[in-house]
């Protein structure tokens, strides 16, 4: 097997428990370098607990997680994070008073001298700033500006330009396009897509929205209540497929029929 088409990340088997509880029931699924790999689901389907295993906030109860063919066991987000994991969560941690700079290395600023004098490079910060931004499409002319000043989509551009940059080979994207407007939404696709075209970063991509899933992805797995209840690529699902596993597996028959029966 080439190293093109082997997984950078491949679950088997996870299990997570919490009391007598299980969020996770058994998951498997193979993430690629180079793919957009959509997991979808609707509400408790266990989208959020397999992204925070995947992300070192919660341990797994049964199966294996492993990373370019390596068994793994996060204790924690820097151990994922060290690992090459990078999770871009709704709230995206950015402070909207700090400007675009600082937020891009928050945590990690470049210093002259030892940190304790605190005299950082800023013109070197605003230069790999602009430059890893551009590289996504996104032009920032001034990064000194606010980052509350951006748009929707910007604001997620630099999450993600900032995870790339501080070395996610895996990138997790946690809905990024459901607070957004249409106009942003486009941007956050466009954003995905120039990431997976860089052909060696992964992406897995949790939503709710099956069309932009279908936009944007080269894989899909589907959730409900814990376990996987359908999975394939681009090719292997038409949007019939897709409508079906988004409402658990029930066939839209079977739907209207419930409906109607509703009193």
């Amino acid at each position: 097997m080439s190293a093109a088409t082997r997984p950078v990340i491949r679950i088997e088997n996870l299990v997570k428990r919490f009391g007598g509880f299980t969020a996770l029931n058994g998951v498997s699924l193979d993430v690629y370098p180079g793919e957009v790999h959509a997991l979808l689901g609707d509400n408790g389907a266990g989208k959020s607990t397999l992204i925070k295993t995947l992300a070192g906030v919660f341990p797994p109860t049964e199966g294996t997680i492993s990373v370019d063919e390596k068994a793994v066991n996060f204790r924690s987000p820097r151990d994922a994070s060290d690992a090459g994991i990078g999770t871009v969560y709704q709230d995206l941690a950015l402070n909207g008073l700090a400007s675009v700079t600082r937020n891009f290395f928050m945590g990690r600023e470049l210093f002259v001298g030892p940190p304790i004098f605190g005299l950082m490079r800023m013109a070197e910060m605003d230069r790999i700033t602009r430059e890893e931004m551009l590289k996504l499409g996104i032009d920032i002319s001034d990064p000194s500006q606010a980052v509350g000043t951006m748009s929707g989509g910007q604001r997620q551009t630099l999450a993600i330009a900032r995870a790339i940059h501080f070395g996610a080979k895996v990138l997790i994207l946690d809905e990024p396009t459901s607070a957004l407007g249409q106009k942003q939404q486009m941007e956050v696709l466009k954003t995905i897509k120039r990431v997976r075209d860089l052909g060696h970063i992964a992406i897995i991509l949790i939503t709710h929205n099956e069309v932009h899933a279908e936009l944007i992805a080269d894989r899909f797995t589907f959730l409900s209540l814990g376990e996987v209840i359908g999975a394939g690529t681009n090719a292997d699902l038409d949007s019939a497929d897709m409508r079906r596993l988004m409402a658990g597996g029930a066939e839209l028959a079977h739907l209207s029929e419930e409906l109607a029966t509703t009193s």
